[in-house]
């Protein structure tokens, strides 16, 4: 949709912030595992899905994640600005990674899991948009002409691999409902972009 386009357009404009944003949705973690625990996060999306870890198209924890925020958190202030707790953040993601049901409405943590989220997008290997397009886009985005921009985008998504943009197609839907919410959230197009930005572009 129009809507998702800018989304995508404002958050490559957030990847030419300083590198130091990124420092904002940083989420340290204990590196203590259990090794029978299935490993969810810094794994492909290629590799989720031969797994059969996926939901929809996208993989199952961030499905959950986001059903979960769209119930529960587009109108929470400060959404994906104000950080979960690190502790409750490294228990969520040790339960995802264990195979146990995870119940995140008794949870009842909202920042919390906006934190898992971004946590499992800055981990993925190749990022939501892959690194050998990244040139393309950084050369798109040098155009002046915004409808010639907006034509070669949805080009080069296409190009994107069936994980890549299925991910980014969800992930675009789920932003722009928390971006109508942004008289509740503080979270606009703007904001969204300077967030996940340095998680859509490793």
């Amino acid at each position: 949709s129009g809507a998702g386009v800018l989304v995508i357009l404002q958050i490559k404009a957030a990847v030419r912030l300083k590198e130091d944003m990124k420092k904002i949705v940083a989420v340290p973690l204990s590196e203590e595992k259990n090794p029978t625990c299935k490993k969810l996060f810094g794994v492909s999306l290629q590799e989720l899905q031969r797994q059969g870890l996926m939901e929809n198209g996208v993989p199952t924890v961030v499905w959950s994640l986001v059903e979960y925020l769209t119930l529960h958190g587009l109108t929470q202030e400060g959404l994906f600005r104000v950080n979960g707790n690190v502790k409750v953040v490294d228990q969520l993601r040790q339960q995802f990674e264990s195979g146990a049901r995870v119940e995140l409405q008794e949870l009842g943590d909202v920042c919390a899991a906006a934190s898992l989220l971004k946590l499992f997008l800055r981990e993925l290997p190749e990022g939501v948009i892959p690194s050998a397009l990244h040139p393309r886009f950084i050369q798109l985005f040098k155009d002046s002409r915004c409808d010639a921009q907006e034509h070669s985008l949805r080009d080069l998504i296409r190009e994107l691999p069936d994980t890549h943009y299925c991910l980014l197609k969800y992930l675009c839907q789920f932003l722009t409902k928390v971006a109508k919410h942004h008289l509740q959230n503080r979270m606009n197009v703007h904001n969204l972009a300077t967030v996940f930005g340095p998680n859509f572009f490793q």
